[in-house]
């Protein structure tokens, strides 16, 4: 029952961090899910693909409203990321595919991540002290050589897409700089087309779990709207603060907060992980009976399949 609220309250934690920052928040998402409510590492991931698309839709509501939303390159982008999620989530019910391999896999975008956004803060100028020809843009990547690198956008797209649908990270770390230096277009229309293509991934990611997992609509609904709740709260306070420091000092958590993954990964593998599983079967997770309402899950027997 403790891991059922504490999950809650950090679903809210994970959506404030979203609203304040504009990204990074959504990597904390499967640790909470696996560590803190005890939910097996694949059911986890499918919830965080649908906890992670709804907020971002959310956000992206308001983005769009501001013409921040570039929809031809979300349609070309999205269409490779949606793909490489669906193909990324069907990749995940191989039995080469155990939970020991997606929570490493997670912890490695999880640093790889907090380096690109402690290293984006350390190269970055207050606006206060930028000259009126320097913009965040060419401050923070370098334009790239070639002239139609544009081209490169479907490639980058399916391999986002298969990182989304293996370990449920939105991929926000990669496409904004993608659209940036692209798609050519501006920071902020970046940061809101991601958001649209981030809520496309987790759809063609959860479709691509359908029949392998089992959620709690329930529990995924709670956890949702604390998630929401948390970045409603984030988006109001932003506007408000200064997030400079504050995005370098996520960026260190982030690193930490992976390296237990790693640590506690290799030095306790997840129990009942894929490679248990038959390779003529898929393995059926299903809720365990719960009187508190909890949302506990727990590994039933692999579901073999009859051939006539």
């Amino acid at each position: 029952m403790l891991g059922y609220w504490l999950g809650h309250g950090l679903a809210i934690a994970i959506g404030l961090s979203l609203g304040l920052l504009g990204g990074g928040g959504s990597v904390l998402a499967l640790p909470v899910l696996v560590y803190v409510m005890g939910i097996p590492t694949k059911v986890a991931i499918a919830m965080t693909l649908v906890i992670v698309g709804s907020v971002s839709l959310l956000a992206a509501i308001p983005q769009w409203r501001r013409g921040y939303v570039n929809l031809r390159l979300a349609l070309v982008f999205g269409s490779a990321t949606m793909l490489g999620a669906y193909l990324g989530a069907r990749l995940a019910a191989l039995p080469l595919i155990t939970d020991t391999v997606q929570l490493l896999l997670f912890a490695s975008t999880m640093m790889i991540a907090a380096f690109l956004m402690i290293r984006r803060q350390q190269r970055s100028t207050p606006p206060e002290l930028m000259p009126p020809e320097v913009t965040l843009e060419s401050q923070l990547y370098r334009p790239p050589a070639c002239k139609y690198c544009w081209l490169w956008l479907p490639t980058e797209g399916l391999g986002v897409g298969l990182l989304t649908g293996l370990v449920g990270v939105g991929g926000g770390f990669a496409i904004v700089p993608a659209l940036v230096l692209l798609g050519k277009i501006p920071m902020r229309q970046a940061i809101g087309t991601s958001l649209l293509i981030i809520a496309a991934n987790s759809v063609a990611g959860v479709w691509g779990y359908l029949g392998t997992v089992t959620l709690d609509p329930r529990l995924t609904l709670t956890l949702t709207l604390a998630a929401a709740l948390g970045s409603l709260l984030g988006s109001y306070w932003g506007q408000r603060v200064s997030t400079q420091k504050l995005q370098q000092a996520f960026g260190y958590f982030l690193i930490a907060i992976a390296s237990v993954v790693i640590l506690k990964t290799l030095l306790s593998p997840p129990q009942g992980s894929s490679r248990d599983v038959p390779r003529s079967s898929t393995a059926a997770v299903l809720r365990a009976s719960d009187p508190t309402g909890a949302g506990h899950y727990k590994k039933a027997t692999p579901v073999l399949s009859k051939r006539a």
